[in-house]
């Protein structure tokens, strides 16, 4: 099963406040324990929603529209993820549990949502052997 632990942004993140040094030790043992325990798929922080661009889609079948950043309510934005691949919800609380502060500040917030897979979408056999195919190429040309 795979979880995203998604960083809720904070007015200091959201302003390009970069993290201490310690946290960012803090952040890499962290990091280090999910390698090792053989659950960590990604993970990344993100710049602020200044240096953002937004898409969407106002009216069925209508033209999309690009918003650049900045955008409001930081508690809505996302300033990093984590991505696991667990066996159970429980583990995937127990890891979201363990993360440092991500903010460092107390004002840090974690969001833990299962990702679906594809078998959770359809049961349609050659739409799942499609994706399987697509996601066998996407292996094979990260090794390139």
């Amino acid at each position: 099963m795979r979880f995203m632990m998604i960083v809720k942004a904070t007015t200091d993140s959201e302003a390009g406040n970069l993290p201490s040094p310690e946290l960012i030790e803090a952040m890499q043992k962290y990091n280090e324990e999910l390698v090792k325990a053989g659950v960590l798929l990604a993970g990344d922080g993100l710049q602020p929603s200044s240096t953002g661009i937004r898409i969407s889609y106002p009216e069925p079948g209508g033209k999309p529209k690009v918003i650049d950043g900045p955008f409001t309510e930081a508690k809505e934005m996302i300033a990093g993820y984590t991505l696991i691949d667990v066996q159970s919800r429980e583990e995937a609380i127990e890891w979201a549990l363990r993360m440092p502060d991500p903010h460092g500040f107390g004002q840090g917030e974690i969001e833990l949502r299962q990702v679906f897979e594809p078998q959770d979408l359809t049961d349609d056999t050659e739409l799942l052997a499609k994706e399987e195919a697509l996601r066998k190429q996407v292996e094979e040309q990260k090794k390139a």
